[in-house]
C-alpha cells in the first residue's frame, strides 16, 4: 500500500515525505498536507544557520564488558569470512531537560525528522539524491575530532579508516549498479566539518553517481527498496551482515538507521537516520555505533559509540 503511494505521488509529481525502518519492513508515506495532523515535522537544509543551545545529555551506556562481548563476536565472524565490515550499534539510555519537539528545534543538522512523541533524528548523512535522471549517494565513513592537530591528514592517512571507507564505496557502487547505469565515483574521501555539541568533528565522505531511466518516478519505491538497508550502517556483504546484526546486537533498531526522504515534485532528497533518539516507556534511548573491521580497536570503537551520543 505504502509502496504504491510512493509511486503514485512521485508519478503525479506531488510532494511527499517518507521514512522507513532499518530493514525497510515498515514504511510510512505522507503528503505534505498530512504532516501537521500526524504531528510530524522535518527539514532538509544543508545551508542551515548554526545556533548555540544549552541542550545536553546525561548518558548511561552499556558497559565496556557488554560491548566487548559483542565486538569479539563480530571479529570472530570477520575472521570466519562471514562479514568484512560490520556496523555495530547499541542503545544508550539518556536523560535530557528537553522533550523531542524541543530537541528537534534546537539540534543543528542538515537533515531532521520528528515523528510525534516517538522519535527524533538529526542526521549529518545523506542517503541518495535524485536530480533529473542522476542518482547520487554519499557514504560517510571515518570520524575524528576536528580539534586534533592535523586532523584531516590523520583521518585520511589512517589505514583502518581507509579500508573501511573503500569497502563501503565498493558496496554502494554495486548497490547503485542494481538500479542505475554509468556508475562513477565522482569524489573520493573528502572531509566535512560537523558540529557535534561542544566540539566539531571531521567526517569523511565520498560521492557516487549513476543514471536512472527517464521515468524513474513510477518505480521509485522499488529503487529505494533495492538500495536498502543503507550500506554505511549495515556492512558488507550486506545480506549476511544484516542477519548477523540481528543476532549480535540483540535489540531492535526500529527506525534507527532507516532512511527518510522528501520528494518536492521534481527531485528527491534522503538521509540516513543516524543521531537518533527514541522515546520508549517514557524514557529516552539514543542509538549509536560504528563500523568494525579486522583492524578495529575495541576501546576506540566503544569510545566512538559514546562520543556519537550528542545533540549538535
Amino acid at each position: 500500500m505504502m509502496l504504491n503511494k510512493i509511486d503514485s505521488l512521485a508519478s503525479a509529481k506531488e510532494p511527499f515525505l517518507f521514512f522507513t525502518d532499518f530493514k525497510a519492513s515498515c514504511i510510512e508515506v505522507y503528503r505534505l498536507d498530512e504532516l501537521a495532523k500526524n504531528d510530524i515535522e522535518f527539514t532538509f537544509d544543508e545551508n542551515f544557520t548554526y545556533k548555540k543551545h544549552d541542550a545536553s545529555l546525561i548518558k548511561h551506556p552499556i558497559s565496556f564488558y557488554e560491548y566487548k562481548k559483542k565486538f569479539d563476536e563480530v571479529i570472530e565472524n570477520i575472521k570466519a569470512g562471514n562479514t568484512y565490515l560490520f556496523n555495530l550499534t547499541a542503545p544508550t539510555a539518556v536523560e535530557c531537560d528537553h522533550d523531542l519537539k524541543e530537541i528537534f528545534q534546537l539540534a543543528n543538522a542538515p537533515f531532521k525528522l520528528r515523528v510525534r512523541d516517538e522519535f527524533v533524528c538529526f542526521s549529518p548523512e545523506r542517503f541518495v539524491t535524485i536530480q533529473g535522471s542522476r542518482i547520487s549517494t554519499f557514504p560517510m565513513k571515518g570520524t575524528i575530532d576536528a580539534s586534533v592537530e592535523n586532523a584531516k591528514e590523520k583521518i585520511l592517512s589512517n589505514e583502518k579508516e581507509m579500508a573501511e571507507h573503500v569497502m563501503i564505496v565498493d558496496l554502494l557502487r554495486n548497490d547503485l549498479g542494481i538500479v542505475a547505469k554509468d556508475i562513477k565515483v565522482e569524489k573520493f574521501r573528502y572531509t566535512e566539518v560537523i558540529n557535534a555539541g561542544e566540539k566539531k568533528l571531521l567526517h569523511v565522505s565520498s560521492k557516487i553517481t549513476g543514471c536512472l531511466p527517464f521515468d524513474w518516478q513510477k518505480n521509485l519505491s522499488q529503487i529505494l527498496l533495492k538500495l536498502l538497508p543503507a550500506g554505511s550502517i549495515s556492512g558488507t556483504p550486506k545480506r549476511k551482515t544484516v542477519e548477523l546484526i540481528e543476532k549480535i546486537e540483540a535489540y531492535q533498531r526500529g527506525y534507527f538507521s532507516g532512511i527518510f526522504g522528501f520528494f518536492d515534485g521534481q527531485e528527491l532528497q534522503s538521509a540516513v537516520m543516524i543521531r537518533f533518539i527514541e522515546k520508549k516507556d517514557g524514557k529516552l534511548i539514543y542509538k549509536s555505533g560504528g563500523g568494525i573491521t579486522l583492524d578495529s580497536d575495541v576501546q576506540s570503537e566503544y569510545k566512538e559509540l559514546i562520543d556519537k551520543i550528542y545533540i549538535p
